[in-house]
């Protein structure tokens, strides 16, 4: 009932973060029943079933080369749909912002264009319209005694009153000739209609959709580049106060969450092997999460690890991605490829004790962690190392006295912000931590689990260089 509920829920923001994306990639800057529109709400339908089926079909048997086919598309598409809803996020910040800029500047050139003098000649500028009454200067206006004549010169005083009363102008016919046009009155002269242009809503959306796709794709490419190439080698030195002089400076190359399955497949594994065998390790400790698929599927692609070469040899424990995969089938055929399992056991090395213990998802098969009996019986007196996938178990560690815990699980959050969210769920998400008189080193993986993306959590295999305090 649990499951089906957070299953409900995952569906439904699913659902509503595939919604956003189509309304600002595709609603916001395509037009309706465009070619583009149509294409858009295709991808919007199809992407998501493909990310569901690369993640249900490998829990529900289907064929591996199904499991192959949708693994690229849909685990790909899981890492653009995280990395292009935080670029929108910040675009919507940027959004208000260029809408506010735009407006700013539209309204700046209307003012400058109703504001301009209308382009006519200089002359036609300085004549007065015709029928617009213009003040005369007192000293030209005529004087009107000049104009009337006397009345004793024997005019009479009807001409006295038409002499001295203006004439009235004659109304101007309209002129209605083809070569005739009105005079144009300033006032009421139109504004030219500015240029078609497409809406400012429309250009916003189309920039911002354009930069947060073009951010969220590059980052998923050059995470995807970083998988793909391989895990780089990391070296640290850690001291313990019981390792004997002569055990100073052993090295054991940390492999953790290669992740073999129908992404990363033999290649992957060849890589790996190549850069451990580089650091010409004393012991090589695989520390969980080899494989997501069954032996039948991914055994051929685990092969190369029968090529480890450690002067102690290859140590391997469970992770919980083997319990989902067949864990007793692969502890089988690691030994096989030469590796020895640590199931809840321990062995004597030169100056130290490596133990192993499975992991928790075990319990659910009854094959959980035994600290007891890897760990009960030892000579506290010596340095003690030990395999244990997920780092939550080092509270388990410190009770046993145990010097050092190498672990994986994690991934270094594999997919910024995830470091966060594995802050929540793990005492150390990657790196050297002490724990009490305990340290713990969390690995971040050399492969990756679903998109096969990495970002701001690089993969490694880390060589730790055991340091004795009494040399």
């Amino acid at each position: 009932m649990v499951f089906a509920l957070v299953g409900l829920v995952v569906l439904a923001l699913l659902g509503a973060v595939h919604r956003y994306l189509w309304r600002r990639f595709v609603g916001d800057t395509t037009a309706p029943g465009s070619p583009l529109r149509r294409a858009g709400t295709v991808a919007a339908f199809v992407l998501p079933l493909l990310s569901v089926g690369a993640m249900t079909s490998g829990r529900v048997g289907a064929p591996f080369w199904l499991q192959q086919v949708l693994a690229w598309p849909g685990f790909l598409w899981l890492a653009c749909l995280l990395y292009l809803t935080l670029a929108l996020l910040v675009g919507e910040v940027v959004r208000p912002v260029l809408l506010r800029v735009l407006a700013g500047r539209d309204r700046k050139a209307a003012t400058a264009e109703s504001g301009a003098p209308s382009a006519t000649s200089s002359g036609a500028s300085s004549a007065p319209p015709s029928g617009t009454l213009v003040e005369v200067p007192e000293e030209t206006r005529p004087r009107t005694e000049e104009l009337v004549p006397s009345r004793s010169a024997g005019t009479s005083d009807a001409a006295v009153r038409t002499a001295t009363e203006p004439m009235a102008e004659p109304e101007a016919e309209p002129s209605t000739g083809p070569d005739t046009e009105p005079a144009p009155h300033p006032a009421a002269e139109a504004p030219p209609a500015p240029a078609p242009n497409p809406s400012r809503r429309l250009f916003v959306s189309r920039v911002v959709g354009g930069a947060a796709a073009a951010a969220g794709l590059a980052t998923v490419g050059y995470g995807t580049y970083g998988v793909l190439r391989g895990p780089s080698v990391r070296r640290i030195t850690v001291p313990l106060a019981k390792l004997p002089r002569a055990a100073h400076g052993f090295r054991i190359a940390v492999v953790s969450d290669i992740h073999i399955g129908p992404i990363l497949g033999r290649a992957h594994t060849r890589r790996i092997v190549d850069t451990i065998n580089r650091t010409s390790p004393d012991l090589v400790a695989v520390v969980g999460d080899l494989v997501d698929g069954s032996v039948a599927d991914l055994g051929s692609a685990a092969e190369p690890l029968a090529a480890l070469r450690a002067r102690h040899g290859s140590f391997f424990v469970t992770g919980n991605h083997e319990y989902f995969s067949g864990a007793e089938q692969w502890v089988d055929h690691v030994r096989e490829l030469g590796l020895h399992p640590l199931e809840n056991a321990r062995v004597e090395i030169e100056g130290f004790d490596l133990a192993g213990v499975n992991d928790v998802a075990g319990e659910t098969e009854g094959q959980g962690p035994d600290f007891v009996k890897a760990l009960g019986d030892r000579d506290r007196g010596r340095a003690s190392v030990l395999l244990a996938h997920q780092p939550v178990v080092i509270h388990d560690a410190v009770e046993h006295g145990v010097d050092l815990q190498l672990s994986g699980h994690t991934h270094g959050g594999q997919l910024w912000p995830g470091n966060l969210l594995a802050e929540l769920a793990n005492p150390t998400v990657a790196g050297l931590e002490r724990y009490g008189d305990t340290q713990l080193f969390v690995s971040r993986g050399a492969g990756a689990w679903g998109p096969p993306v990495r970002v701001g959590a690089p993969s490694d295999i880390t060589v730790v260089e055991l340091a004795s305090r009494q040399a």
